[in-house]
């Protein structure tokens, strides 16, 4: 007895015609009858005739919204995206292994930096400049020489 208190059967999802809907918001708004009456009457949930009420609204131009018109474009432009977009996902995996140049993006390179795929534009290694500039013991250097006269060899280390 307990599991069947308080629980309703979910109604089936049925659909209207645009006629029916349209008749039903004229009762509404006629005034004779109340929104949850006319539902009522019809075996229709107050919310959807809401919902119809507030969309013949938006058609007729007294609330600004999506039309039914532009409702229906907009699903079917989200559709078509749906569809091109799996397009495009299915072309990339296609492609993705034919090694095709055009297919591949192109990674990023500094344009000064020899190509690897040239072997006699190899890197060679100098020792200046450096990368990170003059050094750690640039410091040391400069220090051993202060106050030394500029005619005057370094001291030997």
């Amino acid at each position: 007895m307990m599991e069947h208190m308080g629980k309703k059967k979910p109604r089936p999802r049925r659909s209207f015609t645009r006629e029916f809907k349209a008749e039903i918001v004229e009762l509404c708004q006629r005034g004779d009858r109340s929104i949850g009456q006319v539902a009522k009457d019809f075996n229709l949930t107050e919310t959807a005739v809401r919902d119809w009420i507030r969309q013949a609204e938006v058609d007729t131009g007294r609330r600004d919204e999506l039309t039914s018109n532009e409702r229906e474009e907009l699903a079917a432009l989200r559709r078509e995206n749906r569809r091109l977009r799996e397009d495009v996902n299915i072309l990339k995996r296609a492609t993705a292994g034919s090694g095709c140049p055009s297919t591949t993006p192109a990674e990023p390179r500094d344009a000064h930096a020899p190509r690897r795929s040239d072997p006699g534009t190899a890197a060679r290694k100098s020792s200046w400049p450096r990368p990170g500039g003059p050094g750690r013991h640039a410091a040391r250097r400069t220090d051993a020489n202060a106050g030394r006269d500029a005619n005057r060899p370094p001291r030997p280390r």
